[in-house]
């Protein structure tokens, strides 16, 4: 059955959950997705020239959800964690459904959990026991290990490594390349620079870089 489906940005991210939603119509033998367009509260003049050659359709702002036709769902196609926290309690006042996007490309194992809102992109790998909390978003081939709780919101970026057993809390950005270790926890709005290692657990809303991370 097809599906209605607005975008919640216009900006690069949100033009690559667009192209996430193509290839889920693509791979399957009927589309999955109707794509009707994007929303966006202040879109660049550049974004929607890349919006319009994308063939897709600028709604207008976030308020054109709290009067959408019946039937829609919607997908925070924002990066930033905190950013797109702030967007999705704003949106969900409206009423409708967040959708849950899974690339072709991407791998979910057994027995786990996707809230509404997540995003696989494509190569990502979600192995056995995982939790994925509402609006959560991994990357391009990011990993998720065993055993793992991904609070909502979370930012996995392209290439990061989760181990098993690890936490994440809410709108935590672990960053391209890093790699979060077996067992640790990594607070809420946390931020795990791009290629460190964690080899210890990460205070809430505390950032830390390097190899190993501090």
């Amino acid at each position: 059955m097809t599906a209605d489906l607005v975008v919640v940005g216009c900006g690069g991210h949100g033009r690559e959950v667009y192209g996430i939603a193509r290839a889920v119509n693509a791979a399957a033998a009927a589309p999955r997705w109707r794509l009707v367009g994007f929303v966006d509260d202040d879109p660049s003049a550049e974004n929607l020239v890349r919006v319009k050659r994308l063939g897709a359709e600028y709604l207008g702002s976030c308020a054109w959800l709290a009067d959408a036709p019946p039937g829609i769902q919607y997908v925070v196609g924002v990066g930033h964690p905190r950013v797109r926290a702030a967007l999705a309690g704003q949106i969900e006042r409206y009423g409708w459904p967040a959708a849950i996007l899974v690339h072709p490309a991407a791998t979910v194992g057994d027995d786990t959990a996707l809230d509404g809102g997540v995003v696989l992109a494509a190569g990502a790998r979600i192995t056995t026991n995982v939790v994925l909390g509402r609006h959560a978003h991994v990357g391009q081939n990011a990993t998720v290990g065993h055993d793992t709780v991904v609070e909502e919101c979370v930012s996995i970026h392209p290439l990061a490594a989760v181990s098993g057993e690890c936490h994440l809390g809410r709108a935590a950005l672990i960053g391209t390349t890093a790699a979060v270790l077996q067992r640790l926890r990594v607070g809420a709005e946390a931020v795990v620079g791009a290629g460190a290692c964690v080899v210890r657990d990460v205070p809430a809303g505390v950032t830390v870089k390097g190899v190993p991370a501090r």
